[in-house]
């Protein structure tokens, strides 16, 4: 296993590029911990046939550490930029990307779920969404066009606009996680998927089909990334 940050690990399980996202805490996303998984992503491309990031027992990710996107615009700002090039990153990646959700996905965690491949989550009382307009904070353009391609239609609007926050069952419903998992089975139940999906796709197939399938949604999340870094807010 090598430590790739303070909260991030990478381990090499066969085919499958595991990692580990463990703060002791919430799993905010910082600078250090976007660092790490985009180094993390460049190894499983190079190493792997599969990626699998999972979370903390209880809390896969709170989301952009406050204090920071708080503190002003000239500390937002590029942590924002940093999180959305990360989730460009792990929605174009060469490889599969799976979620293990172990807990509580809110903000940037749920982004995290919608931009990887398959998201596993855990059965129990967590919460999963977006919660950015019930905080004051806008969700972000990028967000919102992630969110379109992914979230379902009917629950669009209730996620994104409304700051709804769902189970692990309702998350499924609404496009955040695949499938829930037993308490304490969602890493197993996503290495033993992605190790299907790393020994059966073809790597040349895979990343062919990546671009057709998500190259022009990438291209509007770029875009809408701009747009974010001329006008994105937060309320006092």
């Amino acid at each position: 296993m090598t430590e790739l940050s303070d909260a991030v690990s990478y381990d090499l399980d066969g085919e499958v590029a595991v990692v580990h996202l463990d703060d002791g805490k919430a799993n905010a996303i910082n600078h250090e911990v976007v660092d790490a998984l985009t180094e993390a992503i460049g190894r499983a491309e190079t190493d792997a046939g599969a990626l699998v990031v999972v979370g903390r027992d209880g809390r896969f990710s709170a989301g952009f550490d406050l204090s920071i996107m708080t503190a002003g615009p000239d500390q937002a700002m590029p942590l924002l930029k940093a999180g959305a090039e990360l989730g460009i990153r792990i929605y174009t990646a060469q490889v599969p990307v799976l979620m293990a959700c172990t807990g509580h996905a809110l903000a940037m965690g749920a982004i995290l779920l919608m931009v990887a491949d398959t998201r596993i989550g855990t059965a129990g009382s967590f919460k999963l969404g977006m919660n950015e307009v019930a905080i004051g904070m806008p969700v972000p353009a990028f967000a919102v066009e992630i969110a379109r391609d992914r979230l379902s239609k009917n629950h669009f609007v209730p996620a994104i606009q409304h700051a709804h926050i769902y189970d692990p069952d309702g998350a499924v419903a609404a496009g955040y996680l695949d499938q829930v998992a037993e308490p304490g089975a969602a890493e197993a139940t996503a290495v033993e998927h992605a190790r299907h999906l790393a020994t059966t796709l073809r790597p040349g197939a895979f990343r062919m089909t990546r671009q057709l399938a998500r190259g022009d949604v990438a291209e509007n999340l770029r875009h809408a990334l701009a747009r974010d870094l001329e006008t994105f807010t937060v309320e006092s």
